[in-house]
């Protein structure tokens, strides 16, 4: 009965891209803690002074039943206020929020076109959805542009969805964003912009890379909270039509227990707290830039330009032994392999927190280098 589980888990071994789940050791370069709030004392106090004022952990039920709690719609009316949308939307992890905004909003006769690097959660909301996809290469705003071109020549008369990230998980670029909201907007499409990686680091008060486009009717931004603000969630940001719409329509709103209120209590402690972290910020950048400038003396490698800093070098299994070479030497980094990445390109995704000082960065990257002259081609 389970010889065929048995029989692809050794096929992944065989191909190096066998994933087993391993303990945190060693010096943090893998999490999204930026801002290193996850472990903060602020938000332990959050907690206890949520749980102090009486707020359930446990919701007990649906948005739509009982688990409505004051401190969901607290949240989304803080939310939607700092980040300057009509209104938001909490759901209990960013990824169940991306699906579900995809798997819901876009119609039959619409088009979902996504980035070559659009997240797992947007793939899996565009194999729900009713509505067609397509993907445009990777921030390739010209071929977005003739791809809704195509599509509206062949028939196509519904709305077109532009899906993308400000900032990408795996390779740490960023869209460009500007570009991409006047395509939306010269097409009369929607413009989903995935912020997971950028709330908190950028933009003004931390408001991400997006902020500039928040409030637009055509516009819906994805914050995630288990990143820089290091708690749990996704805050899906967007006129206040289609949030009902959601609430009406959304499956996985309608029939999921609502997430802790406590832990939205939390959220509302890190929104605060990201936007007076203009000093948590700088400090970041100024690893960034200054890991940008060790990567390129010591290792020959150009800097992302974010805390997110690729190493591709190809091949899973090379991928795979040079972060157990790091791991040996002190520093928690993994390897990420396909189908995370496209084939061909396995890699170590280096992160950079305020967990590491700039010593340590330092010295990683000094063994990076060793490690890199010494991997075989």
């Amino acid at each position: 009965m389970l010889e065929r589980y048995a029989r692809d888990l050794a096929t992944l071994a065989a191909r190096g891209r066998l994933r087993a789940l391993a303990p945190r050791v060693g010096l943090d370069f893998a999490s999204n803690d930026y801002l290193a709030l996850a472990e903060s004392p602020e938000l332990a106090a959050a907690m206890s002074a949520a749980l102090a004022r009486g707020i359930p952990v446990g919701a007990g039920g649906s948005r739509l039943l009982r688990g409505n709690h004051p401190e969901h719609e607290a949240l989304e009316e803080d939310a939607a206020r700092f980040f300057g949308a009509e209104s938001a939307l909490y759901f209990s992890a960013g990824f169940t929020a991306n699906e579900a905004l995809l798997s819901t909003a876009p119609q039959r006769e619409d088009l979902i076109l996504y980035d070559a690097l659009a997240h797992a959660s947007a793939h899996e909301g565009m194999r729900l959805a009713r509505a067609q996809n397509a993907k445009f290469p990777h921030n390739d705003v010209s071929a977005a542009d003739e791809a809704i071109r195509a599509w509206r020549e062949k028939g196509g008369r519904g709305k077109a969805w532009i899906v993308v990230e400000s900032l990408y998980s795996m390779d740490g670029d960023k869209a460009p964003l500007d570009d991409l909201f006047a395509l939306a907007t010269k097409n009369d499409a929607f413009l989903l912009i995935d912020e997971a990686h950028a709330t908190g680091v950028y933009g003004p008060g931390g408001r991400g890379l997006a902020a500039s486009f928040e409030g637009n009717d055509n516009v819906i931004t994805l914050h995630t909270c288990g990143k820089a603000m290091g708690v749990a969630g996704g805050l899906l940001c967007l006129p206040r039509v289609l949030r009902d719409f959601m609430i009406n329509r959304c499956r996985p709103f309608i029939f999921a227990t609502a997430p802790s209120p406590v832990l939205a209590a939390c959220v509302r402690a890190a929104l605060k707290i990201i936007e007076a972290g203009d000093d948590r910020r700088a400090e970041l950048i100024s690893r960034i830039d200054f890991a940008g400038a060790e990567l390129r003396r010591l290792c020959a490698l150009e800097s992302s330009g974010s805390q997110i800093q690729p190493i591709i070098v190809g091949s899973d299994v090379r991928a795979t032994y040079l972060a157990s070479r790091m791991q040996a030497r002190g520093y928690d980094i993994r390897a990420i392999r396909p189908p995370t990445v496209p084939d061909g390109s396995a890699r170590l995704r280096i992160a950079l927190t305020l967990n590491t000082s700039k010593e340590e960065v330092a010295r990683m990257i000094a063994h990076l280098g060793e490690e890199l002259a010494r991997l075989e081609p």
